[in-house]
């Protein structure tokens, strides 16, 4: 069972119809036990950093999370999902996040002309060869609504970036973690595929 964890800040319904659409069930739950019981783990999420951070370690949500990805589940994050995978996030002072990735999470610097938050499609810039980008072909577009980015210390974390106006990270991989800047239950077509690509891991 894929299982979306559910801690008060994300589009959790439409993740889950996403993955309902390309013939897989998904599970949204508030409860640390049923995340440790799931075969797989989507951690999406819009919001505040800080909030979302300190509402994972209140519940037992982030442990539970960390646990699954120790153990070897296929995981992703989705949006905030992926800035709270880094050691910390300078978004309004610095917060701890999970650490799962050495890195922190910054803002768009000021640029003429340069519009925060980024907003709208984009074009994908493969690095690596990440499981859930399996048969999408070469620069596929996906939508993006941020105004933070990671900077990780390890540049062999990032599959595939994205520019504005310069590089930053849209999708990162490490072993059965996974995660994306942008949204793809918001992507069409492309984002469909990369959820059929997770749910099928």
């Amino acid at each position: 069972m894929i299982v979306i964890i559910d801690y008060g800040m994300g589009n959790l319904r439409s993740v889950q119809k996403a993955i309902e659409h390309v013939g897989h069930r998904a599970e949204i739950a508030s409860d640390p036990d049923r995340v440790r019981g799931a075969s797989k783990v989507i951690l999406p999420g819009v919001g505040a950093f800080a909030d979302a951070a300190a509402e994972l370690r209140r519940t037992g949500l982030g442990e539970a999370f960390l646990e699954a990805v120790r153990e070897g589940k296929p995981c992703l994050g989705v949006c905030l999902g992926l800035q709270l995978l880094f050691d910390v996030s300078e978004e309004d002072g610095l917060h701890e996040g999970l650490g799962l990735l050495p890195g922190r999470v910054v803002r768009f610097a000021p640029a003429p002309g340069l519009k925060v938050p980024h907003m709208g499609w984009n074009t994908l810039r493969i690095l690596r060869p990440a499981p859930i980008l399996a048969g999408l072909g070469p620069d596929p577009s996906v939508y993006f609504v941020h105004s933070y980015h990671a900077v990780p210390e390890h540049p062999e974390d990032v599959a595939a970036e994205s520019d504005h106006p310069g590089p930053f990270p849209a999708l990162v991989w490490r072993e059965n973690l996974m995660a994306c800047q942008f949204h793809p239950e918001k992507s069409q077509r492309v984002g469909l595929a990369m959820y059929a690509n997770f749910a099928a891991l």
